[in-house]
Formats: structure tokens, C-alpha cells, sequence
């Protein structure tokens, strides 16, 4: 009987190829010919799941899109659930705010290169966003993930204020996009000088930030 294969197992395992390319070699370097290589397939065969070499690329970012996102989101579902949880007591209140500033570091921190996923994470999105500067194809996709980490600051910030842990006067539009180019800045300094920006000076600048945060203008 003739092999079943499932499409869309082959599309991910072609995008997964992908990724592995552009580590090594960066977005140049991810041929079709390189991919299908790498992925142990002929060209026509990627060609059979794929109209054209864009929607490959494209397929790649929406994939690592995922990724992250399926990440970050089991901590913002954490996050949001400790902030509807502030027990009566004044006790209560202060252990819940203390829990929801974990809860918010621990968030922010998915969006730092501190382990080798997370920096791989790092450096492949970065090698696409660059790629996206000349590419307009893929540009959309590079925007979408800056948007979507945008709005989850925002919500993030914005429930800080409502529980009272941040100035109600607090600047949402400013705040959300000085604390989105720190983290993208600090990936890129991570990902460039791994050996001078540790995960433990990551940690210390995200808690800084977050502290003058609190103290308010």
C-alpha cells in the first residue's frame, strides 16, 4: 500500500526545517533547494505542499508565531487568574498583589532569551523581522507578533492600575511600547553578547524597570 501522509505534519516539518536553516545560515540562506535538503525531501516535493518559496517562508514565521505564543499564553492565563484573586483580608490583598508581580515577571521574562529555546526564539525572529525590512511579504507577519506582544503589555499594565499596584495615572501608550523596546532591545543584546548579558542580568534590568513602574512618575 502507498505511504499516507499527512499534509499538514509535512507543511510543519518543511517549516521546522526551515528555522533550522535560517539558525545557521539566516533568511538568505533558506532556499528552497536548502530547505528541502534539510527537510530529506526533493524539491518537488516541498513544491507539492507549498505553491512558492514565499508561502514557505511565510508558513516558517506563522509556525514559530505559535510557538511563542502557546508559550506566553499559559502565563497570562495565570497572570489574569491571580488578578481577579484577592482574598478578603488585608493579608489576602497583599499576598495577591505580591503573587500578581510574580505572575508578571514570569510573563515578561517568556519574551527573554534566558534558556536556549527562548534565545533561539530570540535570534530566528530577529533574523526574519531584519529580513522583513526588504521583503514586503513578510513584513505583515513580522508586524503581527510585535502587535500581539504589544496588546498582551497593555492588558497587563492595564490590570496593574485596576488592582492598584501601578499609578492610576500611568501613560498605558507610552509605558506599553518603552517596556516592548526593552524587551526586544535586550533580546538583541542577549542574542549578540550572550556571555555579557546573562539571564541573571536580564532578570535584574526587567525588575528595575518594573519597580520604576510601580514608584510612578
Amino acid at each position: 500500500m502507498p505511504k499516507i501522509v499527512d499534509p499538514q505534519a509535512r507543511r510543519r516539518a518543511v517549516a521546522e526545517a526551515v528555522l533550522r536553516v535560517v539558525r545557521r545560515e539566516g533568511v538568505e540562506g533558506a532556499s528552497l533547494r536548502n530547505v528541502a535538503a534539510e527537510a530529506g525531501l526533493a524539491v518537488g516535493s516541498v513544491r507539492h505542499y507549498f505553491s512558492d518559496h514565499d508561502e514557505v517562508m511565510i508558513f516558517a514565521m506563522k509556525e514559530l508565531n505559535a510557538r511563542i505564543e502557546y508559550r506566553v499564553g499559559g502565563h497570562a492565563e495565570r497572570l489574569l487568574a491571580a488578578a481577579a484573586d484577592n482574598g478578603d483580608s488585608a493579608d489576602d490583598v497583599a499576598a495577591a498583589a505580591g503573587e500578581r508581580r510574580t505572575r508578571a515577571e514570569e510573563l515578561l521574562a517568556e519574551f527573554l532569551p534566558l534558556d536556549d529555546e527562548r534565545r533561539e526564539e530570540g535570534m530566528l525572529w530577529q533574523a526574519f523581522t531584519t529580513a522583513a525590512r526588504t521583503r514586503p511579504e513578510l513584513r505583515p507577519h513580522a508586524v503581527e507578533l510585535e502587535s500581539g506582544m504589544r496588546v498582551l503589555l497593555t492588558r497587563m499594565l492595564r490590570g496593574g492600575q485596576e488592582a492598584g499596584s501601578l499609578p492610576e495615572d500611568l501613560d498605558l501608550e507610552l509605558e506599553t511600547l518603552r517596556l516592548s523596546a526593552l524587551l526586544d532591545g535586550l533580546t538583541f543584546q542577549a542574542t549578540l553578547e550572550p556571555d555579557r548579558v546573562t539571564p541573571e542580568l536580564l532578570r535584574r534590568v526587567l525588575h528595575r524597570h518594573l519597580e520604576t513602574l510601580r514608584k510612578g512618575p
